[in-house]
């Protein structure tokens, strides 16, 4: 029995004694297969671990039900982030090299790999900064300086996931949250209002069209109600060229605030039906229109057609080079 177990295991290790070869030496330490195995399986394990511990805290978070979303989620990146920078260091220590000479290996190595990556050590540095920030979470509804609107998704190493209203995903580098200028709509509050700017023609009863558009404001089902600090106003702000123009200045409810489009237009679908309703003109631009006579243009374009019959030039439309050109 005894020899049988060790005939097993002297097969078991010359099956597996192309572990020990060496492939390369880091000083003097001997890098084998076995070792790059044993790496890879504690970092495999670290990052389970990793997931396991993230949904163990949300988990927690949802029975405690006293931490917001946004910092259940700060709390699992980091958390993510530590426990995968242990587990790489215990990895890199399995292997047998010494931590104080990959320290100032790493070092050099960062010096040289810095200048040519600053843009992706700028993001890190920005998203690490994002997620102990409280100024951009997880679920805001925020607008870049380059026009880019939506609901922040996810904050990553590199880059953060904004999702627009058209169920667009749009990458954004860390970077532009952090040096540009960033208009976050839900960062404080989740109520807000909003400007809907209409015209009327002179001569129009002010106080009529201020009852007129409050009644669309009571029609439309983002208005804020309820509330007797932030109630529908009606303002008057100008006096244009061809109309008096208004404001209907109106507070949202929170479902609202991410549907900026569909709510501006929401409020303008049920301003024209009041005005139509009250019988109130929606005036239209004054211009100057300068009439010619019909007869004079046709008697000139006939004497044109004589000229160039008689100067044999043919009579036809020009081409159009760009129109051809596509």
């Amino acid at each position: 029995m005894e020899e049988t177990l060790n005939n097993l295991l002297a097969s078991a290790k010359s099956a597996f004694s192309w572990l020990e070869t060496e492939l390369f030496s880091a000083g003097e330490t001997a890098v084998t297969y076995g070792s790059i195995v044993k790496f890879l399986i504690i970092v495999i394990v670290t990052y389970i671990a990793s997931r396991l511990i993230q949904n163990a805290l949300g988990r927690f978070a949802d029975y405690r039900g006293t931490m917001t979303q946004s910092s259940v989620y700060a709390l699992k990146r980091i958390t993510h982030y530590l426990i995968m920078v242990i587990g790489f260091l215990i990895a890199v220590a399995s292997v047998g090299i010494d931590l104080t000479k990959f320290a100032i290996f790493a070092s050099a190595l960062g010096i040289g790999v810095g200048f040519g990556l600053q843009n992706l050590i700028s993001n890190f540095t920005a998203g690490i900064m994002l997620l102990f920030d409280k100024t951009l979470k997880v679920g805001d509804f925020v607008e870049l300086e380059s026009g880019v609107t939506g609901e922040v998704q996810a904050i990553n190493i590199r880059s953060t996931v904004i999702t627009t209203n058209d169920n667009i995903d749009i990458v954004v580098p860390n970077s532009e949250f952090v040096n540009g200028r960033v208009t976050n709509w839900t960062m404080r509050d989740t109520y807000r209002r909003i400007h809907v700017e209409f015209g009327v023609a002179y001569g129009s009863d002010k106080e009529k069209v201020r009852e007129a558009v409050l009644e669309a404001a009571d029609r439309v089902p983002y208005t804020l109600s309820g509330t007797s600090h932030r109630p529908p106003q009606v303002w008057l702000n100008e006096f244009g060229d061809s109309a008096l123009n208004f404001e209907l200045v109106v507070w949202l409810k929170p479902e609202a605030v991410n549907r900026p489009g569909a709510v501006h237009a929401a409020f303008m679908w049920e301003i024209h039906s009041s005005l139509m309703e009250y019988d109130i003109q929606i005036p239209f631009p004054q211009r100057d229109i300068h009439v010619r006579s019909w007869i004079k243009d046709e008697e000139m374009q006939k004497d044109i057609e004589k000229q160039k019959g008689a100067a044999g030039i043919p009579n036809k439309h020009p081409e159009n080079d760009a129109a051809d050109d596509i």
